[in-house]
C-alpha cells in the first residue's frame, strides 16, 4: 500500500504530530551496540523532554509528548530491527503521519564515526531496518536520520561489526554525536527538513 505524498500542503499540517523513529534491537545484550544507535538518541530526546515511562503499542515502545510547542510521537520498534517496518507502517497509519513529518535515526556503515547527516529519502544501503520501513511504507522518500559508525576493521564481517558495543575511547564521541542528533531533530521539527541538513550536514567534530 503506497501513502499518501510526503509534501502534504502546510494547510494540512500546523497540528499533525511528528513521528520520530530510532531503530534498534529490543533487549539489553544489544543496549549498547553500534546498531541501536536510533535507540540511544531516541532515549536521550526522550530524557531532555521528561516524556517518562514509554507504551508499547504497535510493536513499538512509545512515547508522546511536546517539543517546542509541536505534538511529537517517539517510538522504539521492538520487533528487531529486520522487521521495523511493521511498527513504522502501523504508527504512520494510525496516527495519520505524513511522510514530511516522518523521521528515522538508524546507524550508518557508510558513515565515519564523527558524522551524522541528514536526508530526505533514497535507498537503503543495505540496511535491513529501513528495507523493512520502505516495504511497509511503499515508498523510500521520508526522512532520515544517519549516525555515522564506520566501516568494520580489516576483515571484520559487518554484520558482527554492527552488533558491537562502542569501545571505551569512543564514548565521547559518541555522547557528542547523540546530543548533536538531539539537536538536529529540534530543527528538524520547528524549522524543517531543509533547515536541519543546511546546519548539521557540513558538521565536523571540530565545529
Amino acid at each position: 500500500m503506497i501513502l499518501p505524498s510526503a509534501r502534504p500542503l502546510p494547510s494540512e499540517t500546523t497540528a499533525l504530530p511528528y513521528l520520530l523513529v530510532g531503530l534498534g534491537n529490543p533487549g539489553r545484550v544489544y543496549a549498547r551496540n553500534r546498531h541501536n544507535v536510533g535507540f540511544m538518541v531516541i532515549d536521550a530526546l526522550a530524557r531532555q523532554l521528561n516524556l517518562g515511562t514509554p507504551r508499547l503499542q504497535m510493536k513499538a515502545l512509545v512515547l508522546s509528548g511536546s517539543l517546542d510547542g509541536h505534538k511529537v510521537i517517539l517510538a522504539k520498534p521492538q520487533t528487531y530491527m529486520n522487521l521495523s517496518g511493521e511498527a513504522v507502517g502501523s504508527l504512520v497509519r494510525y496516527y495519520k503521519i505524513p511522510l514530511a513529518h516522518l523521521l528515522v535515526i538508524h546507524d550508518d556503515l557508510d558513515l565515519p564515526f564523527g558524522v551524522i547527516r541528514l536526508r530526505p529519502g533514497g535507498g537503503a544501503g543495505g540496511h535491513k531496518g529501513l528495507l523493512s520501513i520502505m516495504d511497509r511504507l511503499g515508498t523510500q522518500n521520508f526522512p532520515r536520520l544517519r549516525f555515522g559508525i564506520g566501516r568494520p576493521p580489516g576483515k571484520m564481517d559487518p554484520a558482527d561489526y554492527v552488533l558491537q558495543d562502542f569501545g571505551a575511547n569512543e564514548q565521547p564521541t559518541l555522547e557528542l554525536l547523540i546530543d548533536r542528533a538531539v539537536q538536529a531533530i529540534h530543527v528538524f521539527v520547528t524549522e524543517g527538513l531543509d533547515a536541519a541538513m543546511n546546519r548539521f550536514n557540513g558538521m565536523t567534530l571540530e565545529t
